[in-house]
């Protein structure tokens, strides 16, 4: 393996444990109410976007696979956080979005867990740090590098 490919294993490692370390550290906190941090990550999903989502849409930004998507949007739905609707371009298929309380429950926790990585993240990096980790994350995403670093991309 060259060298660049060893640096590029070298760095997804990192990336990975930074990830795995500080996931641990923001479930080990009481901001989530009676939610998990997966069904939070959902309701963040669905809260990013003007429209509701099929379902498929959703699975693409969210670490869950179909299946399992499917059982927690039905757990979701259930607890009224989020509603079903027929989607008018496939009369067989539906699409997905907050109620009310979701969307309410999603900016009550959503602020406190902004500042919980807010803190966490300022707490080991510098502000010229944080720019260059942006910068690499949202390359690596496939979104560009924003140009402003108080921008904050959208799907």
């Amino acid at each position: 393996m060259s060298d660049r490919g060893r640096l590029a294993n070298h760095a997804w490692e990192g990336l990975l444990t930074a990830h795995a370390r500080m996931m641990k550290q923001f479930a080990d906190t009481d901001i989530w109410q009676d939610l998990s941090m997966r069904e939070y990550d959902v309701l963040y999903t669905l809260s990013k976007y003007a429209e509701p989502l099929r379902i498929g849409e959703l699975s693409r930004h969210v670490l869950l696979s179909q299946p399992a998507l499917s059982r927690m949007v039905d757990r979701l739905a259930e607890r009224g956080l989020l509603e079903r609707c027929p989607d008018p371009a496939d009369g067989r298929g539906v699409r997905l979005s907050l109620t009310d309380t979701g969307r309410d429950t999603q900016r009550r926790i959503g602020r406190r867990h902004a500042a919980q990585v807010a803190r966490a993240v300022t707490a080991e990096l510098s502000r010229d740090e944080l720019q260059q980790l942006a910068t690499i994350c949202w390359k690596l995403a496939g979104a560009g590098t924003p140009t402003d670093d108080t921008e904050v991309p959208r799907p």
